[in-house]
């Protein structure tokens, strides 16, 4: 059964192709402006790599912001049931995700099977957010890969950084630069708060043992073991974190193709 998951998100777009739940091909891009042309391209990329067309593909889930600008899905899923079903298949521990994405951050809560239970997002505040880290990366001209590793080799000295504004942040950054103060310890600090302000989020759902990181985010290293140190165990990693949407609609693309070919031969 061939089955695909699409994720258009607000800064990337990202699918999947899976036969019987293994993964054929993936591919990542940036999101455009339009989203249906996004989700078409990396559509086309993945086909590409799986050697296969859109005519071979029995079901199409779309997830994410873009979601309803998926002209050749079969059906749409919300990415917080996406993310909990990828990340849960991923590793059958998971109970808790944080899904830290371009534009937004969310705890979600699974049960055993990978359904929500319960989940809280981030309102007015754009910490562990994939948006605010690029500004933190762009105010410091320093690659945004790199910013995480740079974080832990500095001191956190309680620097007064705001983690509510990045127009704040930005101007907190540069004050403190003129200051003297080395770029890694203004990472520290930053990184420090925006990990705590993470913690409440994840507070409000309750962590649950194991922990998954899921969304671009999670590829950043500063974020990852200041939470495992903050919250005294180890984060889960899937192979790829800023999949696991489009993973877990692939793997509901294949849960609806299974329920189909029942009833039909019911």
């Amino acid at each position: 059964m061939i089955t695909a998951g699409v994720d258009v998100g607000s800064l990337s777009t990202k699918a999947i192709i899976m036969d019987d739940g293994e993964v054929l091909a993936s591919a990542i891009i940036l999101t455009m402006p339009d989203s249906e042309a996004s989700a078409r391209i990396v559509m086309d990329k993945t086909l590409e790599q799986a050697k296969l067309s859109l005519s071979d593909m029995q079901y199409i889930v779309g997830t994410g912001y873009g979601r309803v600008n998926i002209p050749f899905a079969n059906g749409t899923v919300t990415e917080i049931s996406c993310h909990a079903k990828g990340a849960q298949a991923q590793n059958a521990n998971v109970r808790t995700i944080l899904d830290m994405g371009g534009q937004d951050c969310k705890a979600i809560r699974c049960d055993q099977m990978g359904r929500v239970v319960n989940f809280v997002m981030n309102d007015k505040c754009a910490a562990g957010t994939g948006r605010f880290l690029e500004r933190i990366a762009a105010v410091i001209n320093c690659p945004l890969d790199q910013i995480g590793s740079l974080s832990l080799q500095g001191v956190n000295k309680d620097l007064p950084i705001s983690t509510t504004c990045a127009v704040f942040a930005e101007a907190d950054i540069l004050k403190l630069i003129r200051n003297g103060e080395e770029i890694n310890d203004i990472l520290a600090g930053a990184f420090d708060s925006l990990v705590r302000r993470i913690q409440g989020l994840l507070g409000r759902v309750g962590v649950e043992y194991a922990l998954c990181i899921s969304g671009g985010v999670g590829k950043n290293i500063g974020i990852v073991k200041l939470l495992e140190r903050n919250l005294g165990m180890e984060v889960f990693l899937p192979a790829d974190p800023q999949l696991v949407g489009a993973f877990g609609a692939a793997l509901i693309a294949l849960d609806r193709l299974k329920s189909q070919t029942s009833s039909k031969h019911n």
